[in-house]
């Protein structure tokens, strides 16, 4: 486990828009650009070895702004392809929330964190109380049909309850703010009512600017 006194006040950060990283999760990365080659070689020489990723979305003004509120995975594995890429897997250590960019002389975004608030993500796995699993395992048949997806229906009704909800949150394709309502719900139990939430919207055939107001 993480402990708070191992988190800095400062990391490299991956604005990666529509991907969702959570805590106590594992996200898989496709690293090619020049910039994030040299993060990764700069992150795998610090002891917290730490990447936060953000969404990212552009403002009014054009320029491409961060989230306030994103997610630090651990580089816990890497390898690299003949074609000089490296794949790496994040498993999420905590959330945090975004002070102000630092600049400085490296080519990847770096940014100034705060880790209050967010210590529940540090501690023992969640569990939902209130979660009536047949019920939203029957909504999200009718999402997965809906979708043309197929999944392992044992395994989903068999999960321990943070892991299916965080799972689902971060593979179904709901739009970049879902994803961040997703990121920024307070506890598990309101994860899960907003996931189902997007499930049904979809199921109606609303739109995620619908849900958003």
């Amino acid at each position: 486990m993480t402990k708070t006194i191992d988190l800095p006040d400062t990391i490299p950060v991956f604005p990666l828009s529509g991907a969702l990283l959570l805590p106590r999760t594992r996200l898989p990365l496709n690293l090619f650009e020049p910039r994030y080659l040299q993060m990764l070689d700069d992150v795998l020489k610090t002891d917290h070895r730490l990447i936060g990723m953000v969404q990212s979305y552009d403002g009014p003004d054009g320029v491409n702004k961060l989230h306030s509120i994103g997610c630090a995975g651990r580089v816990t594995g890497f390898s690299e392809t003949d074609d000089g890429r490296y794949m790496i897997t994040l498993a999420g250590a905590s959330r945090f929330r975004l002070i102000g960019e630092v600049d400085g002389f490296v080519p990847y975004r770096r940014a100034r964190v705060n880790w209050q608030g967010f210590e529940r993500d540090l501690g023992d796995v969640e569990t939902d109380d209130t979660f009536d699993r047949q019920k939203f395992i029957d909504a999200l048949g009718r999402f997965f049909d809906d979708q043309g997806l197929q999944t392992d229906w044992e395994s989903l009704r068999e999960a321990e309850d943070e892991l299916l909800i965080n799972s689902l949150s971060m593979l179904c394709s709901f739009e970049p703010e879902d994803k961040q309502a997703l990121l920024e719900a307070p506890s598990l139990t309101t994860r899960r009512e907003t996931l189902t939430t997007l499930i049904e919207y979809s199921l109606r055939g609303g739109s995620s600017e619908e849900i958003m107001q």
